[in-house]
């Protein structure tokens, strides 16, 4: 999902640009994380024994188990992105191969891909063998919007001292450092701008927005609307928010208390996050929350690095990592956004084969036994069969 600014005070960085990037600076084990393929994916021992759950098992795929939640997912799962009401059939398909977890958001085709995927499983028996996740897609927009609401009354001298102290965190967090951080999308060039304002008013206006009943009634409202669209009476998984880009995004009593109650109806099962951005820092303070039970984070060839630890330690606690754009890292759909070359060889020349870049960098991912899966967009019955294929495989990667 594209996602513009939410701070009009803050203009575009264009300094994120690759040649300015460089002039950031890296600390050692930084530069080593970009250039190595040497990783610490030994599987980590769960500290919470789970009791298997078991949904469309099939021979012919290979599952994981997603934490402590114990559910059992096949390691490549079904993204939402192309899932519309005349793109949906050949998902049948990839259930008859073994899949068995639907990720979706009222933010895909603005609640078409909910419809879509409640017309595949149009019976109770269907709708029982698969996992289904949805998230909360504006929860992180509403906090961005009420922060900046007080910032556009505030005189301009405390206007800029705060945007001023936000772009300092950014830089002080090295959030932005190449390899870590990479357009996905167009405009995900200002992924970072409207949390870190938030972020660095939370001290002085924290009181006003943290704890406004604004976010229960999203939460709430957000849910029973996915519920209709999709025509069930509960999700497995719902995810909140929606692309988390700080760890202040993932601390929300008055979000943590609603997922509580949503939980005590029924209407959920189990809760957890997406991130795209700083996906460490995100992984890490969902996972010492003690609330979140997964987390759905990118993390790919040229990320990878900088995540390891932060998944072994999420692995250790129980969260459960389904990782994303583990293909979108050399290979996009999006116009108008490139993928450097450079990328496409080092997937090229450390996973051996003739698959395509795609293929090799959910493959790669897939290596580390640390995540549970890989989500992947699933277009066609092309895609099905290509990626789907990938389950189980294992490779000895080369050196980066």
């Amino acid at each position: 999902m594209d996602q513009e600014s939410n701070n009009p005070g803050i203009k575009r960085r264009t300094f994120l640009k690759f040649g300015a990037l460089a002039s950031v600076g890296l600390s050692a084990g930084a530069l080593k994380a970009l250039g190595s393929v040497t990783r610490k994916n030994a599987p980590v021992a769960l500290e919470i024994a789970a009791a298997p759950e078991w949904r469309n098992k099939q021979s012919t795929m290979a599952y994981r188990q997603l934490g402590r939640t114990g559910l059992m997912l096949s390691e490549v799962v079904a993204g939402g992105d192309p899932v519309r009401n005349n793109n949906y059939k050949h998902i049948e398909f990839a259930m008859e191969m073994g899949l068995n977890y639907m990720d979706m958001a009222p933010a895909y085709g603005r609640g078409e891909c909910e419809t879509a995927f409640g017309k595949l499983l149009d019976s109770p028996a269907k709708r029982e063998k698969v996992y289904l996740a949805t998230k909360i897609s504006g929860f992180s927009g509403i906090r961005n919007r009420m922060y900046r609401e007080i910032f556009n009354g505030l005189p301009a001298a405390k206007q800029e001292a705060y945007i001023k102290k936000a772009k300092d965190t950014i830089a002080g967090n090295r959030v932005e450092q190449p390899g870590y951080f990479m357009s996905y999308w167009p405009t995900h060039v200002n992924a970072f701008d409207g949390a870190y304002l938030s972020n660095v008013m939370m001290k002085d206006y924290g009181h006003k927005v943290e704890g406004s009943d604004e976010f229960r009634k999203t939460i709430v409202n957000s849910l029973e609307e996915s519920l209709k669209r999709v025509g069930t009476d509960y999700f497995d998984i719902l995810l909140c928010p929606h692309g988390a880009s700080s760890a202040e995004e993932v601390q929300n009593e008055e979000m943590f208390e609603t997922i509580d109650y949503l939980k005590k109806q029924g209407k959920i099962r189990f809760f957890g996050v997406s991130t795209h951005n700083d996906a460490a820092g995100v992984i890490t303070a969902a996972t010492n929350s003690g609330k979140y039970d997964m987390v759905m984070a990118s993390y790919n060839i040229i990320n990878g690095g900088f995540l390891e630890e932060s998944i072994r330690y999420a692995k250790g606690k129980g969260v459960g990592i389904i990782a994303m754009k583990a293909a979108m890292a050399v290979a996009t759909h999006h116009q108008g956004l490139e993928i450097p070359e450079w990328r496409v060889a080092k997937v090229n020349r450390v996973v051996p084969g003739d698959l395509k870049p795609p293929m090799k960098g959910y493959l790669w991912a897939l290596q580390n036994q640390n995540i549970t899966a890989v989500i992947s967009n699933l277009w066609d019955e092309t895609y099905i069969r290509e990626n789907l294929s990938l389950a189980g495989k294992k490779v000895e990667l080369m050196m980066g």
